[in-house]
């Protein structure tokens, strides 16, 4: 069956792509490689070079995390950053809320700049809603740990060579 010149098949592969913004990508990224290196101070330059970001883009991400408790920075000579508490204590949920909440699902979901005719009466906006609210809820119950304890192959990616964290107190990079 074709519709509109798609295989129903490639129509539904569309229909369930949801992104997420390139700062909550960064941002998992960034935990998961601080959880992997538990209890060694990254610097954000690693870190970027060790999950192909860009080194601006990863430090506003590294502030925002800051800023929220996930991750603590460390200026000076041995500087750079680590979590902030145990994997096991950061929810994906609570990570995801910061990075996203900012961006609306739909446009009828930013009233100063919805042009939608049918906010007073459109009943699909209710059930949005409560689908955005599930997804949060699905990941307010994964934790960073979950993500990372004995995930062998994240681990080979993400991890710092023995060699590169002598090198980290010898290089104040944050």
């Amino acid at each position: 069956m074709i519709l509109g010149g798609y295989g129903l098949q490639t129509q539904l592969q569309k229909a369930t792509l949801m992104r997420l913004t390139t700062k909550t990508n960064l941002a998992a990224r960034v935990l998961m490689s601080c959880a992997v290196n538990d209890g060694v101070t990254l610097r954000s330059a690693e870190i970027a070079q060790t999950c192909n970001a860009s080194l601006n883009h990863l430090l506003q991400v590294v502030n925002a995390l800051q800023t929220h408790g996930f991750i603590e920075t460390l200026r000076g000579r041995s500087g750079g950053l680590r979590l902030a508490r145990p994997a096991a204590q950061i929810s994906m949920g609570a990570v995801f809320r910061v990075f996203e909440s900012g961006t609306p699902f739909a446009e009828c979901f930013a009233p100063e700049t919805n042009t939608c005719p049918l906010p007073e009466t459109c009943r699909l906006r209710g059930y949005v809603s409560r689908a955005v609210e599930a997804f949060y809820h699905e990941l307010d119950m994964v934790t960073l740990d979950d993500l990372t304890r004995g995930n062998c192959g994240l681990a080979a990616l993400l991890a710092v060579p023995d060699a590169l964290r002598r090198g980290c107190a010898e290089v104040a990079l944050v």
